[in-house]
């Protein structure tokens, strides 16, 4: 039994451009294992194209999710902001005291307890 030739990936990865067609040249199995690799190479640049469509897809859609999260929390914002008693609430805190509510309470608005 012919024991299979290993020395393509060593020559693809560590030898030069001459050396690897010189072997490829000479030996069987390892032209067919380079035939292989063209193969899968000229695959690769035919889905280059879907692969960047796709990336570009990708880039739209988080452009578009940016733009609406602006959007809505720039309209959530301005509906705030057109109410002013809410704004007050939250940024003065002059909402409902005790005092309001007819409870004793002391000069720092706490409930006075006997």
């Amino acid at each position: 039994m012919k024991e299979k030739c290993n020395k393509y990936e060593i020559l693809t990865n560590f030898g030069t451009e001459e050396e690897l067609l010189s072997h490829i040249s000479q030996c069987e199995d390892c032209q067919n294992e380079h035939n292989k690799m063209l193969a899968v190479s000229k695959l690769i640049q035919e889905a280059k194209p879907y692969y960047l469509k796709q990336r570009e897809k990708i880039k739209k859609m988080k452009i578009a999710c940016v733009m609406l999260f602006t959007f809505f929390s720039g309209t959530a914002f301005g509906v705030l902001d057109t109410n002013y008693k809410i704004i007050d609430t939250l940024s003065y805190n002059d909402g409902v005291t005790f005092e309001d509510m007819g409870f004793p309470t002391d000069e720092y608005g706490f409930i006075m307890v006997d």
